[in-house]
């Protein structure tokens, strides 16, 4: 698997991303959340995946961009968690909740918990809707 996070893997619909709040579910690993959908979309890709920072708690838009770029380099190098799991197509929004800016490695860290839940979080309603 490449370890790109190309144009038609990133969520860009504005109709898919209110689709997402609205029906979404969520699951949390601080600083981190991911609110997710199983839903069609145009991409080939298993997931289409956005990431943002709030402007309440980073009001410089270099801090959020930083995080940003921090969340979507540490999802890239480990989104095969989610492509080897996944069956169906989903689309997902990772949010950062914290208030202070975190290290890389710890941001790393967190993303493969969060990935790792969201698998999870998969596989039982999957196995609940049998």
């Amino acid at each position: 698997m490449k370890h790109t996070l190309g144009k038609e893997e990133r969520l860009k619909s504005k109709k898919l991303i209110e689709r997402l709040y609205k029906e979404g579910n969520s699951v949390k690993a601080f600083p981190l959340r991911m609110i997710f959908l199983q839903t069609e979309h145009t991409s080939k890709f298993p997931s289409q995946v956005g990431v943002s920072v709030p402007k309440r708690n980073f009001k410089r838009a270099v801090d959020r961009n930083r995080i940003k770029r921090l969340m979507r380099e540490s999802y890239r190098l480990q989104k095969e968690i989610v492509y080897n799991n996944l069956e169906k197509p989903y689309v997902f929004m990772i949010s950062y909740i914290g208030k202070e800016e975190c290290t890389y490695e710890a941001l790393f860290l967190k993303m493969e918990t969060l990935l790792t839940l969201f698998v999870n979080e998969t596989k039982k309603t999957k196995n609940d809707k049998i």
